[in-house]
């Protein structure tokens, strides 16, 4: 299994997760509060190349009914301009509800407003990487695979 990053990627901050080398666990990283659209290209690739990532995973915000709105919109226009700047794959993970997830997780934790600000995003990015995880080991398995 290959080393993957998670980004949940918000207006103001980009939460950040990294599986482990086997692709069993996620762990958060780090939260990058946005510059402009290089710099957090640049800050993005950095990670890349330092931890050695061999795919990129990028929560997608998809509207309850299936819908793309506009923040989807937004996410994947980044991604586009991600995806030039650097060398490995892109795939998006359906992220419906880990926001609200991370911060029942965080006020579970007892983590006041504030230091939930920062921890959310990384809650977030940890959360997509895992159903990312989960989803492929279910296609992976031998359970899911037909005798025939």
């Amino acid at each position: 299994m290959a080393i993957l990053l998670g980004l949940d990627i918000g207006d103001t901050r980009i939460g950040v997760a990294i599986s482990d080398a086997l692709g069993v666990a996620a762990h958060p990283l780090c939260t990058l509060t946005r510059k402009n659209r290089q710099v957090d290209l640049i800050v993005i690739s950095d990670l890349i190349s330092i931890h050695e990532v061999e795919r990129v995973i990028i929560g997608l915000p998809i509207s309850l009914d299936g819908s793309l709105g506009a923040q989807a919109e937004k996410v994947q226009k980044f991604a586009k301009r991600l995806e030039h700047a650097i060398d490995v794959p892109i795939e998006f993970q359906d992220e419906r509800f880990t926001t609200a997830e991370a911060e029942e997780i965080l006020r579970s934790l007892n983590k006041d407003t504030r230091e939930q600000k920062g921890l959310i995003d990384e809650v977030a990015a940890v959360l997509i990487l895992k159903d990312y995880l989960n989803s492929n080991q279910e296609v992976d398995s031998p359970a899911s695979v037909e005798n025939g």
